[in-house]
């Protein structure tokens, strides 16, 4: 088991990417860049190997086909932590995804909280700061012209370096398809 901390996410390729990042870049500038993201798995210690984690992955993946999520409205995970997110409206198939994969011994843990699927678009460093950046961002969010549902297509298994820095270990397609590990 490794000391390292793991997540598995799907990054968000289109407007809505640009939003969050623009408001995270006005919000919170002082945050190392995070790539806009919905989370899948959250951080977790894995319970076993990384290259077993990788294997699980692929064949869990490989049996679920794309989907669509619908993003809904600006909420917080106050007070449990000062984070600030856009919650997925319509989640099934990620509620689905996500027990598959908790439910093996490769990435199954017990979560501390129960699993929301979300976008996450910043974790600030008080709650106070947190619910000043959720009412920006519930304004801006309101004000958003563009679409609002997202293809996932491909998932990517990353692994905490430091404090808010993650590396990409290797994206995993959904349905039929290879593992390709980042360099």
């Amino acid at each position: 088991m490794s000391a390292s901390r793991y997540a598995l996410v799907a990054y968000v390729n289109d407007p809505v990417a640009k939003f969050v990042e623009r408001l995270r870049r006005d919000l919170h500038p002082a945050l190392p860049h995070l790539a806009a993201h919905l989370t899948v798995l959250p951080p977790r210690m894995l319970p076993a190997s990384e290259a077993r984690a990788l294997e699980v992955l692929e064949e869990v993946c490989q049996q679920q086909e794309p989907f669509d999520v619908d993003l809904g409205e600006v909420e917080t995970f106050i007070p449990a932590t000062p984070t600030v997110f856009i919650r997925v409206a319509h989640a099934r198939c990620m509620l689905e995804l996500h027990d598959r994969l908790n439910a093996t011994a490769a990435l199954g843990i017990e979560e501390e909280w129960s699993y929301l699927p979300h976008l996450t678009l910043m974790k600030m460093s008080t709650e106070a700061e947190a619910q000043e950046a959720y009412l920006v961002a519930r304004r801006r969010w309101s004000q958003f012209e563009c679409c609002r549902s997202i293809r996932v297509q491909q998932l990517t298994f990353v692994r905490e370096q430091e404090p808010n820095r993650w590396a990409d270990l290797a994206a995993v397609p959904l349905g039929h398809g290879m593992l390709s590990p980042h360099e």
